[in-house]
């Protein structure tokens, strides 16, 4: 009976379990020369690690800050012009008797950025207001037609537009009926963004420059409704920043983050909660990657690039830190096999070897 008992305690040892326990993953922070940081997450050392480096965002985008433009528009190469021009004299180089105006429509601007008016020839207006193009335009006919008065009105082409693409109901070109444009209007303008993108993100492509910046920050008030420029893309696409979920938790899979700041405590929920028969409360753990370079020896940062973050959940003081703590992209968050558990699963089976083994001797006798 002792035998059966040693031999079930051994295989006990190894049974098959869907999460590491705690201890067998931090075992060789124990080691003489570790190969990572542990960091025991409490309120108080949450703000220090609050400031340590945020891994997982794209640190290249940035986004700017909104200021205002002129009302007026400016003329760029393939806008088109309608100028009409009254002379009343009765021998005029440009009127008739009948009609004392004569319009030049859909005159384009070249790419000198001029258009050509008969008897003056090119006049340079790219660049120009429209009301500054008319004045141009009438200064130049006035020294061959003293007494012309000029209307000039402007219809803008591509590279006086901006284009709204995909993540909106309405994607586009849009000319721009301002120096004024900002994002926000041009998204307006498009019909909005999707109701359907999870945690949507806006960016504007200006050049060889991506700015970047999340629909929740960039509507939450008018400090990022950045001005537009002639040429801008702004495309909404659909946040891909994510986090794994592993171990003995309501789901283990890659989840996406709905918002940017996702806590350590919302990040569990949406891993659908701890095992109640399996998790250990006492031993949740989310594993991070550094940059080398974000690596230094003062505690103001981590001193390894690996590192994983240990909460109790059983106390308040955990509790509160894993309200505070903050999920970045790429993290895994591990919920460990309670130990309890295990234990219980080698009492059973230590049960059954005695109940199998008096059966066993009833039987022989």
């Amino acid at each position: 009976m002792a035998l059966v008992a040693t031999a079930f305690l051994a295989a006990a040892c190894s049974l098959p379990r869907g999460a590491a326990l705690q201890s067998e993953v931090l075992r060789e922070s124990r080691a003489e020369i570790p190969s990572f940081q542990v960091v025991s997450v409490t309120r108080a050392n949450m703000s220090a690690i609050a400031s340590w480096p945020r891994t997982g965002w794209e640190s290249g985008y940035s986004w700017p800050k909104t200021q205002n433009g002129s009302n007026s528009n400016i003329i760029h190469t393939g806008d088109r012009v309608d100028i009409t021009i009254w002379d009343n004299q009765e021998n005029s180089l440009l009127t008739n008797e009948a009609e004392k105006s004569t319009v030049l429509s859909g005159v384009e601007v070249g790419p000198n950025g001029a258009i050509f008016v008969p008897y003056v020839d090119e006049v340079y207006i790219r660049g120009l207001t429209p009301a500054g193009a008319r004045a141009r335009v009438q200064a130049e006919l006035e020294q061959i037609v003293p007494s012309a008065q000029v209307l000039l009105s402007l219809t803008q082409g591509r590279a006086n537009s901006v284009e709204a693409v995909g993540g909106v109901a309405a994607p586009g070109s849009f000319p721009m009926p301002s120096r004024n444009y900002k994002v926000l209007g041009l998204l307006a303008d498009a019909g909005g963004i999707s109701q359907s993108l999870r945690n949507p993100r806006v960016r504007l492509i200006r050049g060889g420059t991506t700015y970047q910046i999340s629909a929740d920050a960039l509507l939450e008030g008018g400090a990022y409704n950045a001005l537009l420029r002639a040429g801008d893309t702004v495309v909404v696409q659909e946040d891909d920043h994510s986090f794994t979920a592993l171990g003995a938790s309501g789901t283990e899979d890659l989840i996406y983050f709905p918002k940017d700041d996702l806590a350590a405590l919302e990040a569990i929920s949406l891993m659908g909660g701890l095992s109640d028969s399996r998790a250990d409360p006492k031993g949740v753990l989310v594993l991070r990657e550094y940059d080398v370079r974000h690596l230094r020896s003062d505690g103001n940062a981590p001193n390894m690039q690996q590192v994983v973050f240990t909460f109790d959940l059983t106390s308040a003081d955990g509790l509160f830190a894993a309200r505070k703590f903050l999920i970045h992209p790429g993290d895994t968050v591990l919920a460990t096999e309670s130990p309890v558990t295990q234990a219980e699963t080698i009492f059973g089976l230590v049960g059954s070897a005695f109940g199998l083994t008096r059966q066993v001797a009833t039987v022989t006798n």
